[in-house]
């Protein structure tokens, strides 16, 4: 993991900013095709949503798929667990091939503990918070974590229309991290895109998933590389 240390580390520093599809859409009847694509591309991580029906109203894919991904994935995994009681699946999703795990606020009792097991098992822990959750809340957490994953759409669908309030939940919690001297990235994940994008980096943010955007365009290759510029 001494790679990806040193990588995360020249991401806080010099303030780039990262662009990882998501693969929840990506042609999943051509899903090595859209991988090697995404290796080929100057995107930086791959973004894997898992959807159990229950903290969602949606399924998707569950280990062997992942375990399938990583084996062609040639750059990270960035594992979202919108499920419930995810601290029983810690461990697999390790062995599947996470290199950064983020779990819901809303779905951890325990959330100090559930972080603390992410990076003992050797990933990077991530805490992802819903539309309606302010950023206040991570104050107490934020200096533990590596990343923040702000829901600028309610989870469990791609495709929906980003909520405006994202770039001031960004700006907020950009302050608190500075506060915090936490060296937390902010990802945001749900409706971002060409016209979004610059004002999401403006306003704190480090990581920017792009789901739709990417794979509904004529030549995603070319798109990630719109997404990277700024």
């Amino acid at each position: 993991m001494s790679w990806l240390l040193y990588f995360w580390g020249l991401i806080y520093d010099i303030m780039i900013h990262l662009i990882a599809p998501s693969v929840l859409s990506a042609d999943f009847a051509n899903l090595q095709r859209d991988i090697e694509m995404i290796n080929r591309s100057d995107a930086d991580w791959f973004h894997v949503d898992v959807m159990d029906g229950a903290f969602v109203p949606n399924i998707s894919f569950g280990f062997p798929v992942i375990k399938a991904i990583k084996k062609h994935a040639t750059k990270p995994l960035d594992v979202h667990l919108m499920v419930e009681n995810p601290d029983r699946y810690l461990q697999q999703f390790k062995e599947a091939g996470a290199d950064v795990l983020t779990v819901h606020f809303e779905a951890c009792t325990h959330l100090h503990r559930t972080v603390e097991a992410i990076k003992a098992l050797g990933m990077k822990a991530g805490v992802a918070i819903n539309p309606h959750t302010g950023v206040n809340l991570l104050a107490d957490i934020v200096a533990d974590l590596d990343l923040v994953l702000v829901m600028s759409v309610n989870p469990g669908f791609g495709g929906q229309k980003f909520i405006e309030n994202t770039y001031h939940k960004v700006a907020l919690l950009k302050d608190i991290i500075r506060a915090k001297k936490s060296s937390a990235l902010i990802e945001v994940d749900g409706g971002v895109d060409l016209l979004n994008y610059t004002k999401l980096i403006e306003a704190g943010a480090n990581v920017l998933v792009a789901g739709n955007t990417v794979f509904s365009s004529a030549n995603p290759s070319q798109t990630i590389k719109e997404l990277k510029k700024f």
